[in-house]
């Protein structure tokens, strides 16, 4: 039997707590070697209950006297550059909380570096693991709907879900609002669930931010692609209503699908059928198995078993909301 991967934790923030802990605790081939954060007595609570061995408030003093194979990096937007290239220098592996940097550029820089050093440096785009979006993803694979023609998606969170955003509503430290925050998600399980196509025009509105470091709270772009696809998102962290509303809907040509809730129709001798999937998908949580697929789909990287996303992926994505701000800005269409 192989050792387990040593894992260290660079932030102690919610999705860390509520998301990764849970999952990682539970997976029998990995050890939880260190966390780290700025604010010690969190780290140290969330050691004692994950039984994590060593605490830092320093990423130098983890990566320096830690033993760690990989780290999931879960820090403010702004750091995650420097802190991939840390644990880069360190030869360490890295799963990385989105987005991957704050810009193209950037990206382009830690591809260079993840290559020259052989490590495996991964995006965290869970929604990519969710058990509905990959159905209709293999449905798509398999030509059953025909060439996808649109992918429509929607994030709406209400504000009251929002109202301790602290350093994401800062942007020197989030490099965006909403549109980086979940518009990133939706284009990238857009892009993803119709085959990766070429963007090469972006038009794009944003609500103003209040004062020269807000970011916007709302906003919605749109994509068209090399192929014919067209992709509209459209995100807001002020949404009134009841609940949350998070869901997209794929149209092909010869039917559609969908998420939350899963829905697939084809058409069949000219009549169109209902052929959802029903009873295949697990009873746990479609966020709970998106982080443990991720995960799984991370350390099967790590050990040579499968390819982890190509971050050209993620380059192409930042170019995107690099676009729909300009666009935004410009109050114009911009080419890519």
């Amino acid at each position: 039997m192989s050792d387990p991967v040593r894992v260290g934790l660079i932030g102690a923030g919610a999705v860390v707590q509520v998301a990764h802990l849970p999952v990682l605790k539970k997976l029998k081939n990995v050890q939880l070697a260190a966390i780290c954060d700025v604010d010690l007595p969190k780290a140290r609570a969330l050691a004692e209950r994950f039984s994590i061995r060593d605490v830092y408030d320093d990423i130098e003093d983890l990566l320096g006297h830690a033993e760690v194979d990989a780290l999931l990096i879960a820090t403010p937007n702004h750091l995650h550059e420097d802190h991939v290239l840390a644990a880069l220098s360190a030869n360490a592996h890295a799963l990385v909380e989105k987005p991957l940097a704050l810009s193209a550029a950037s990206v382009q820089k830690l591809h260079r570096a993840a290559e020259k050093r052989g490590r495996v440096v991964m995006a965290g785009m869970t929604h990519r693991y969710r058990p509905d979006a990959q159905a209709v993803r293999s449905f798509v694979q398999n030509g059953e709907l025909g060439e996808v023609e649109s992918v429509r998606s929607s994030w709406h969170i209400a504000r009251f879900a929002r109202a301790a955003l602290g350093w994401r509503q800062r942007r020197d430290e989030a490099g965006g609002g909403a549109m980086l925050d979940l518009g990133l998600t939706m284009l990238d399980l857009c892009f993803w669930l119709s085959g990766n196509p070429a963007p090469v025009r972006v038009s794009a509105a944003l609500t103003k931010p209040k004062g020269d470091r807000g970011v916007e709270q709302s906003g919605n772009a749109y994509v068209v692609c090399e192929n014919g696809v067209s992709i509209f998102v459209d995100v807001t962290w002020r949404h009134i209503g009841e609940g949350e509303r998070f869901g997209v809907g794929l149209r092909g040509s010869k039917g559609t699908a969908g998420i939350n809730p899963l829905h697939v129709w084809k058409e069949l001798n000219g009549v169109p059928h209902d052929v959802s999937p029903t009873g295949s998908l697990s009873r746990e949580s479609a966020f709970t198995a998106s982080f443990r697929a991720q995960w799984a789909h991370f350390l099967a990287a790590i050990a040579g078993e499968a390819e982890a996303p190509p971050l050209s992926e993620h380059l192409t994505l930042l170019r995107v909301i690099e676009a729909i701000y300009k666009s935004a800005a410009d109050g114009k269409d911009v080419s890519l």
